[in-house]
């Protein structure tokens, strides 16, 4: 597993957008230019992996949905990336009729059935464009690669495959055979993409042994036919799979309820939490100024401003895991080498004489060092204006941030929740925090009293239930989670073995009292500086005990993928949690 997951869906998307042929490298020749067709899903898989830049490189002059409205373009190849559905065909099926390309790429993100295969050569019997057809292809990519080692399954429809879709009271066991076999038929491409038949464990008697048993025999039935496996191609290592099987360990999201309700601290998982944030893409509203309109005017319309957040950006990569006062210091730190780099091109600039500032008469070896100073200051001008971009993006998401952090209070909730969940001692009591007019939206109360309930060692009596929830009603809080949660505790008999969350914690620093420095873009006053410690979570144990060499879980060469079938934040998984109670 050298090639990272990301690195290898990419590879899998420019062969295939190479009509499935290797793609030259350090060629000069023009690419055959062609069009690009795909549905929601096709394009939730690219979006995050290529950019449109390089999708131009690779001769893709049009990118459209496929159930848009397309004029034809008669002289040039189509390729279609799309998922197998009855209502896709149908449009393949129109395009061929109406003559639409060239000719034709057709590129299945899961494998088609025969039946639909046949619909689609009838249509190009019927339409005689039965050579116009050149390629048909399974690609094997139905999951979306977002980090190098994480992956979710869906972006499209994913409430058929939530939480709630699985664990709602009123379903059908057709309806449960069929979220199986999606999610089944994800982790069968994901594997396909890796090129590796993964050793599979589970715990018993939920979800994930559904799962797991569907999952294996479908690996067996592939494996069994030598001559048509997927596993032993060339381009797949023919040995690989014998010797470097992965573990693949596979949970119940019940196993541990309380860290996706958590209050967060870094970075990423406080972009995820409290704005836009959608495949490696947020999302916000464009600050409009402090000037106000005219009387009688119409209030100024706020722009949506959207950045992408990718493996490009070093910034992002080294700090989206750290605690947030440290990216604030690190993005002012960043903009003050920027502007010390930008103060030096001016100074060079006008010594110079380029500004038209007469600084009197220059050495020729002055002369000749300044200029040597100022070609290499120009020639990595590009390099600067891409560091100035980076760094306003990274100012504009953290301060967006920032302002959530202050007036929600988000520290506290996250220092009181990580005493919860490492039973650590409370300086302050739950009511108080639940009481607080100021601490919070009526969600965020939800949240930290359900971590309280979920993680609590004895089971919380009924009075002081009562007294909790009044308290949640008086602030606004609807409490259809806190009844789903108690039926859950009662069915799964969790207050009798809470999970436990080890010895996380996090350690105070103390106040930002002041403005980190002087001329800062971050005032961080009142907001604390905390300091995480090590995590310990359920899954984290469960996957340290399966593993070899548990005394050395870092050993280099050990690589950890994360994937799930649903990607939310928690906000959604309340809402969640709110429909399960109401029923």
């Amino acid at each position: 597993m050298a090639a990272s997951v990301r690195e290898k869906q990419a590879a899998a998307l420019k062969r295939m957008l190479n009509f499935n042929a290797p793609p030259l490298k350090n060629t000069a020749a023009e690419p055959v230019w062609k069009v690009l067709i795909y549905d929601r899903c096709g394009q939730d898989i690219i979006s995050p992996l290529l950019a449109v830049k390089e999708l131009r490189d690779m001769g893709i002059t049009l990118h459209l949905l496929l159930h848009s409205d397309r004029d034809p373009i008669p002289d040039v190849p189509a390729i279609y990336f799309v998922m197998p559905t009855e209502e896709n065909i149908d449009r393949i099926c129109q395009d061929l009729r109406s003559q639409l390309y060239e000719s034709y790429y057709f590129n299945f993100i899961s494998a088609i059935s025969r039946s639909k295969l046949e619909d689609i050569a009838s249509a190009a019997l019927s339409a005689n464009a039965i050579t116009q057809v050149t390629k048909v292809f399974d690609q094997y990519l139905n999951f979306i690669t977002l980090e190098d080692d994480m992956f979710i399954l869906g972006n499209q429809n994913k409430e058929f495959i939530s939480y709630h879709a699985i664990n709602k009271p009123d379903i059908m066991d057709t309806e449960m055979e069929a979220i199986m076999d999606t999610i089944v038929d994800s982790l069968f491409c994901f594997f396909v993409t890796l090129g590796t038949v993964p050793i599979i464990r589970c715990p018993r008697g939920n979800a994930a042994e559904m799962v797991a048993v569907k999952l294996d025999k479908k690996l067996r039935e592939n494996l069994r036919d030598a001559r048509n496996s997927l596993f032993t191609g060339d381009n797949m290592g023919a040995s690989q799979f014998s010797f470097q099987r992965p573990l693949f360990v596979l949970a119940d999201r019940n196993l541990d309820l309380a860290t996706p309700l958590h209050h967060t601290w870094t970075y990423q998982a406080l972009i995820h939490d409290v704005l836009d944030f959608h495949l490696n893409r947020v999302s916000m509203d464009e600050s409009v100024g402090s000037e106000s309109s005219p009387a009688g005017a119409r209030p100024k319309k706020k722009n949506k401003k959207s950045y992408d957040l990718t493996s490009a950006d070093m910034f992002w990569q080294k700090h989206k895991g750290s605690p947030f006062p440290e990216v604030a210091e690190s993005v002012q730190e960043e903009l003050d080498t920027y502007r010390a780099q930008e103060d030096e091109v001016k100074r060079l600039k006008s010594i110079m004489g380029l500004e038209g500032e007469d600084e009197g008469p220059i050495s020729s070896i002055s002369m000749s060092d300044n200029t040597a100073k100022l070609t290499s200051a120009v020639s990595s001008l590009p390099e600067l204006l891409e560091k100035k971009r980076l760094i306003d993006l990274h100012t504009n998401v953290a301060t967006a941030v920032l302002d959530h952090i202050k007036s929600r209070k988000l520290d506290v909730y996250f220092e009181y929740e990580e005493k919860l969940m490492s039973k650590s001692t409370l300086e302050e009591s739950l009511l108080d925090i639940i009481s607080d007019p100021d601490a919070g939206t009526p969600e965020d109360k939800m949240r930290l009293f359900l971590i309280f309930y979920i993680t609590a060692l004895q089971p919380t009596s009924e009075t002081d239930l009562d007294q909790y929830k009044k308290a949640l009603l008086d602030t606004g809080c609807d409490l259809s989670p806190v009844n789903y949660i108690k039926q859950w505790k009662a069915f799964t008999k969790i207050a009798a073995t809470p999970s436990n969350y080890g010895n996380s914690g996090v350690k105070p620093m103390g106040l930002f009292s002041r403005v980190m420095n002087s001329g800062s873009q971050f005032v961080m006053e009142g907001v604390k500086h905390l300091v995480l410690k090590q995590h310990n979570l359920p899954v984290t144990r469960i996957l340290d005990n399966l593993m070899e060499m548990k005394s050395n879980p870092a050993k280099p060469g050990k690589r950890v993928l994360y994937g799930c079938s649903e990607l939310f934040n928690a906000g959604q998984f309340i809402k969640q949690l709110s429909s399960l109670g109401q029923k």
